[in-house]
């Protein structure tokens, strides 16, 4: 067999969908489906405008929130954390035991951190001059 190897910026639809299937195919032989399903947490202001929000999944049993944002005019008023209490919630229902969620940012550190979320990993100067933790909670 002979093979070739490309590193591109931009990959074919088509190469994506074969490299997800395969992993997915690989996956479910190996430990069972992972029932992943998108959840998402959507706050509005009174003129409708999305002002902060949750965007993640849950599989295996777990919860992955990939993205938290709160605008600048929305934040201190403990709007995180009733955004991830929302979404645990939502986890617990579909069957999950654990949460995690990733940040490089001091004070949603703190944020997540007081929402129940201890620390099992770090990646230093990522990006440079910050350090990336990643956070776990059992639900």
């Amino acid at each position: 067999m002979v093979l070739s190897l490309t590193v591109t910026d931009t990959p074919a639809v088509e190469d994506l969908s074969a490299i997800g299937d395969g992993l997915v195919s690989f996956n479910v032989a190996d430990v069972g489906p992972a029932e992943r399903r998108a959840l998402a947490v959507v706050v509005r202001d009174e003129a409708g405008q999305v002002v902060a929000g949750i965007s993640g999944y849950t599989a295996w049993g777990w919860l992955y929130v990939q993205w938290l944002w709160v605008a600048e005019g929305a934040r201190g008023g403990g709007l995180a954390g009733r955004m991830l209490a929302a979404a645990e919630t939502e986890a617990r229902q579909r069957g999950c035991h654990g949460a995690y969620i990733d940040t490089f940012s001091p004070v949603a550190l703190k944020t997540y951190q007081r929402a129940g979320y201890a620390a099992f990993g770090q990646l230093e100067d990522f990006p440079i001059g910050r350090t990336r933790t990643f956070l776990q909670k059992r639900l």
